[in-house]
Parts: C-alpha cells; structure tokens; sequence
C-alpha cells in the first residue's frame, strides 16, 4: 500500500471467512483475535461467510466467542443455512429432504420447515449433502439411489480439503467427488463458495459503503469475492500459497496479499496483486520457462512483481529461481525456495 494508508481504512464491512482465516478446526490462528478486536473498536462491522456446513450460525459465533472473537449469530453466514434457504424456496413444507452431513444441516433443514430422512425408501425429493466427520458409504449410498430415483441433489459445497493444523484434509468436495463417480453427473446445484451468493448477502449490510473479503482459498473465497464483484484479501496462513497464487486463474485471483491478518492494518505487511514487471526493487523474466527473480526489497513486493509476469503469460505453473542473494531470501520468506 502507498502512503501509508492502511488497507481497511478503504471499507465499511470486513468478510471474513473462517477456517485457515480466522482459526484451524477449533484453534485461532495466531493474531486473529487481535485483528477482528481492533475492527471492531475502529467501528468496522464484521462478519463471516463459511462453506463448512457442520455448525449452525449459533454454534459458530459461540465458538468463536469461545476464542476471544465475540460474534453474534446474524453475523455468521453458512453454506448449511443458504442451502436450506433454497430447497425451501423450492419445494413444499414438510417435503422429505435426505440429508448427507452433521446435525447442524439437518437442523437447518428442519428449521426450513422441511423434513430430514436418512434413507432413499423414505422417497426424498431432494437429498443435500453437505460436510461431517461422521459421513461415509453407507450416507453416500442411499444418496445414490435417491438422485438416481429423481430426487435433486444440491451440495453445500465442493472444497475439495479443509485445513487443520495436521496440513490439508478431504472435504466436502473430496465426497461430492465420490458420489459424482457413482452417479456419473455433477450435483445440480452448489450453493456454497465460489458461489456469489454468501458474499452477496453479507455485502448489503455495508449499505455501498465499501465491503473487503478475507479469505485463504483462491478457488472458493477468492473465486466468490471476484463472482460477487469485490475486492478481496489473500491471506497465507491457510490452503492456497504463492506457488498457487502464480498459477491462478483469471477468476480467482485477489485484488491484496498478505502473510497474515497483519496486512489490513500495517501498509507494509500487504501488497495491491499483480504490481509492475519492474518496480519495488525487483525485475522477473521468464528463462527457459522458469520465473527468474532479480533484484532485492520487500518480499511482498517481488510477489506482486512475480503476480505480473506469472499472469501476463500463458496459464500453468513454473518453477521459480532466485538470481540474486536477495531474491533468495525473498523467495525462501515466500515459501518458494527448494
């Protein structure tokens, strides 16, 4: 950032999501308590958009309450409650809906004023199938056999992992996979992240004046933000790294980066994605196919400039290589070196 302006001085309404953001499985992440304490006390409304359908929104400000993030239920936005909103948008009271995921989905259906099943023989209309610890084949099975008998099949979401402090683990995505395997076809619907639509509900609370996304996922948080027309914040203390970074898509690269929560304060710990293919002290060339990095400065500042080569060529990723001692030290700071 320029001038030493800090990054959320820009906007009313900070999103943020939550695992590999705000904490890992149960565990804040370092700094995370003091970021949203520190908006809030400069008057900033809060809230959070999650794909993880195994809490309610009651459940999950209590447990962040529990961390030190005081947070109120309205504030909490789900992809168990959005998925719920749509089938009962779509469908009469009281219709059978299989369930395939955690009590807190099956919660949210009933409170739709529909009915949860567990079993195809009970003739679902729709089954929804959403993130659990607890789901395995036997859920899957009679899933199956009741999209296979017409019923809709609509997902909370597809993150294909979730992080925890042991490194990535399958998510909701890695079961849809298994269930798009047996059925051969997609869900019919996916309601969750990338989908616009939870940053789209908590983005008309900002009332125009301004609204940032967080998040750690370039293929969901990032990929929503963008489909929603906002900016957003990369944060790595998640999923997504600076290898992925190099290699994203148009539609899901963010408009920040930072190492951590840090960046929507401190000017320096943040950088505007991609920079110039020339500036901050640094230059990249593409040799041999390789991204080679020259120069020396800010380690945020040769992402940027890496962001700028890395987008402008053809998609795909490439080895990165340091030509100088402090591209060295930049690139190890940045998780690429060997």
């Amino acid at each position: 950032m320029s001038g030493g302006e800090r990054l959320v001085d820009g906007y009313r309404l900070v999103v943020f999501d939550l695992d590999g953001v705000i904490y890992l499985i149960d565990r804040p992440i370092p700094g995370a308590v003091e970021a949203v304490g520190r908006l809030r006390a400069d008057g900033h409304l809060v809230a959070y958009a999650t794909n993880n359908a195994s809490r309610r929104s009651s459940e999950v400000a209590e447990l962040l309450t529990g961390m030190g993030v005081p947070a109120r239920p309205e504030e909490v936005l789900t992809s168990a409650a959005a998925a719920a909103e749509v089938l009962r948008d779509r469908l009469p009271a009281d219709s059978a809906v299989l369930v395939v995921g955690a009590d807190a989905l099956r919660a949210e259906i009933r409170a739709a004023g529909l009915r949860p099943v567990d079993r195809a023989e009970e003739e679902p209309v729709a089954v929804v199938q959403g993130y659990g610890p607890q789901v395995g084949w036997a859920h899957l099975a009679e899933a199956a056999v009741a999209v296979r008998s017409g019923a809709l099949w609509v997902a909370t979401n597809t993150d294909r992992t979730l992080p925890s402090p042991r490194g990535p683990l399958p998510g909701n995505g890695a079961l849809v996979a298994a269930l798009r395997t047996a059925l051969g076809r997609d869900p019919d619907l996916v309601v969750g992240k990338p989908e616009p639509a939870l940053f789209a509900t908590a983005a008309r609370r900002a009332d125009g004046a301004g609204c940032l996304v967080v998040g750690d996922r370039l293929d969901t948080d990032i990929e929503g933000a963008v489909r929603a027309g906002l900016p957003s914040l990369l944060v790595l203390t998640g999923v997504s790294g600076v290898a992925d970074l190099l290699a994203a898509p148009p539609q899901a690269r963010p408009t920040y980066v930072s190492m951590d929560l840090a960046g929507l304060f401190d000017p320096d710990a943040v950088v505007r994605v991609p920079g110039e293919t020339t500036a901050g002290g640094w230059s990249v060339a593409v040799r041999d196919d390789v991204l080679e990095v020259s120069g020396s400065g800010r380690p945020l500042d040769a992402l940027a400039t890496l962001c700028a080569v890395a987008w402008s060529t053809p998609a795909g990723r490439r080895p990165v290589r340091a030509a100088s001692p402090g591209a060295e030290r930049a690139l190890r700071t940045l998780g690429l070196s060997d």
